[in-house]
């Protein structure tokens, strides 16, 4: 028996959401560090109770929030686009497990699918997107983020499956 001791982290869970318009999908194109200026799809992280705050309300009051995966997509998409859709409108269509290979603990993302929303676009976050716009299904941009890209890819070619991103081989 070793001495050592394993740390296992959790993996951080993402929610994507693929905004469907006929056959047009709604990219945001990043303004931040990481991806600046590749497209990826509306998305950010669960907030667990214990885990992640929310943004502090007017009351000055931290809430925190213990939310479903669906709950997180439809407020993400809120957060980012100014679209607001049902959670339980929503469709997962694909999973992905992204191992960052960096000491950072690995994600586990949920690509959810809306055909049903209300509201019009608008970039509620000018500092994280540099834009936000409609491309045909079939003639998506070349620089999508690739974690994200294979998500997307998956919903489009195998919904309902699960592919793993940047695992290590054996």
């Amino acid at each position: 028996m070793s001495d050592s001791t394993s740390i296992v982290t959790a993996p951080i869970t993402d929610v994507h959401v693929i905004v469907r318009n006929g056959q047009e999908i709604l990219l945001s194109q990043r303004g931040g560090s990481y991806g600046h200026g590749q497209w990826h799809l509306p998305s950010g992280k669960l907030e667990l109770q214990g885990n992640e705050t929310a943004a502090e309300p007017a009351s000055g009051k931290v809430e925190r929030r213990n939310e479903t995966p669906a709950e997180a997509a439809s407020r993400e998409l809120r957060e980012e686009t100014g679209l607001d859709a049902d959670p339980e409108t929503m469709t997962l269509r694909h999973t992905v497990i992204h191992h960052q290979g960096d000491g950072t603990p690995d994600r586990l993302g949920f690509f959810f699918e809306t055909t049903k929303y209300a509201g019009d676009v608008v970039n509620r976050e000018p500092d994280k997107c540099l834009a936000l716009r409609w491309f045909a299904e079939h003639n998506l941009p070349d620089n999508l983020i690739p974690y994200p890209a294979v998500g997307l890819n998956g919903s489009l070619t195998q919904p309902g499956g699960l592919s793993y991103h940047g695992w290590p081989e054996h």
